[in-house]
């Protein structure tokens, strides 16, 4: 089954936490190398572009092979910008340009560096195995200790459960799995989202990812853990 592919890589400069972090060094390249570099060696996908407000990341992005058709607007490059307007700015945008109508759209996340060759290869052949009834696959972790059912809340200075659970501080073992998305890969069809502006759609897919391959980065602890991974990672990039 052939489906026309777009992957967008959304990066928008302007990062509170961390300054320029899409361009901040990860071991000898920006952060959003890894994702560029392995998106391309992927070969599963027609076009790859980034979605970006500035001329200085698309500069960067073109030097290792990825560039895109538009600049970012203003209005959905805050911190308070949703994803899904991001993303649906961008398949409108590449649909004119490119004169195409794409099948499948992947977000790509520069935050979550370590995907393998393998990982696209396996999410691409969930979706066109499970075509006729999924909208969506995507990746996530599973959360071991930070359950939510571990999780507590504060109200006035009072400690509260998140969630309630028959048992105080209760054995992981005994919870139900629980996972969070990791950032690596949003895969979904293209009208599903036009139509609801959902990622997930009705029927999504889930692609676990082991925690080594699932760090998200958002904080300078983050980083420095992830240069701790691309030491010991045996992917090749």
């Amino acid at each position: 089954m052939k489906l026309k592919t777009l992957a967008v890589i959304p990066a928008r400069s302007g990062s509170k936490g961390i300054k320029d972090k899409n361009i901040k060094l990860l071991g000898r390249y920006p952060l959003i190398f890894y994702t560029i570099k392995q998106a391309l060696k992927s070969k599963i996908f027609d076009d790859i572009i980034i979605s970006t407000n500035s001329k200085k990341y698309l500069k960067i992005s073109e030097k290792y092979g990825v560039s895109s058709p538009f600049l970012r607007p203003k209005k959905l490059s805050s911190s308070e910008s949703l994803a899904t307007d991001t993303i649906y700015h961008a398949v409108q945008n590449c649909e004119n340009y490119f004169n195409t109508k794409y099948d499948l759209i992947c977000m790509l996340q520069p935050t979550a560096p370590f995907r393998e060759l393998a990982d696209f290869k396996k999410v691409l052949q969930i979706m066109k195995k499970n075509y006729n009834k999924c909208d969506s696959v995507i990746s996530v972790v599973d959360v071991d200790n930070y359950n939510p059912y571990k999780m507590k809340i504060i109200k006035k200075n009072k400690l509260f459960d998140y969630k309630k659970w028959p048992i105080e501080n209760p054995p992981r073992q005994s919870l139900p799995k629980t996972y969070i998305v990791n950032g690596a890969f949003y895969l979904f069809k293209r009208n599903s989202f036009i139509k609801s502006k959902s990622f997930k759609g009705k029927y999504s897919i889930p692609y676990e990812m082991p925690k080594e391959r699932s760090i998200n980065i958002d904080s300078l602890i983050d980083f420095d853990l992830a240069s701790i991974i691309l030491k010991k990672t045996k992917i090749i990039f």
